[in-house]
């Protein structure tokens, strides 16, 4: 599986984020997707903040730090028990920055592997909402992220 970003500055710092302001947020979510792509949850874990709120795109109850965020983790059906992610692809990120708040909105497409007998698979199309906050040493870190599924994917299909 790979992970796949448009190259350069965010398309759209907006007022309030300057590019370089753009480009560290979205290096920072995009890195926390190599991450995921690469099974290492450390790293995953070094883009939140251990308080942090997800809204995940699989649906439940919101997520509230780290304690739950594993526990949902250790939930999840173990590999080779659904379909298999090939890839993602984040794009058209959003950025505002207001002090030291951030609000990146991006789009996030999760390709499969085809199914048994080639059939392919649609892939999962996600609208997603991040918060993050600077801290010390101007570090940013996600604070809230809310993943907001348009088409599930992994089903029959032609995408």
């Amino acid at each position: 599986m790979h992970l796949t970003t448009p190259s350069g500055t965010p398309s759209a710092a907006r007022p309030g984020a300057t590019p370089a302001e753009a480009e560290a947020i979205w290096s920072l979510v995009t890195g926390m997707y190599d991450a995921y792509v690469a099974g290492d949850r450390a790293r995953i874990d070094a883009c939140l903040d251990p308080a942090a709120t997800i809204w995940d795109s699989a649906g439940g109850p919101l997520v509230q730090g780290q304690d739950e965020l594993d526990r949902l983790r250790a939930e999840r059906p173990a590999a080779g028990d659904g379909p298999e992610e090939t890839g993602l692809y984040a794009y058209d990120p959003v950025v505002d920055v207001f002090g030291d708040t951030a609000l990146l909105r991006h789009w996030l497409r999760v390709t499969f592997a085809p199914a048994p007998g080639g059939v392919p698979l649609l892939p999962e199309l996600s609208r997603n909402t991040a918060v993050l906050r600077r801290g010390a040493g101007g570090r940013w870190l996600i604070v809230h992220l809310h993943e907001d599924v348009q088409q599930a994917g992994g089903e029959p299909g032609t995408g």
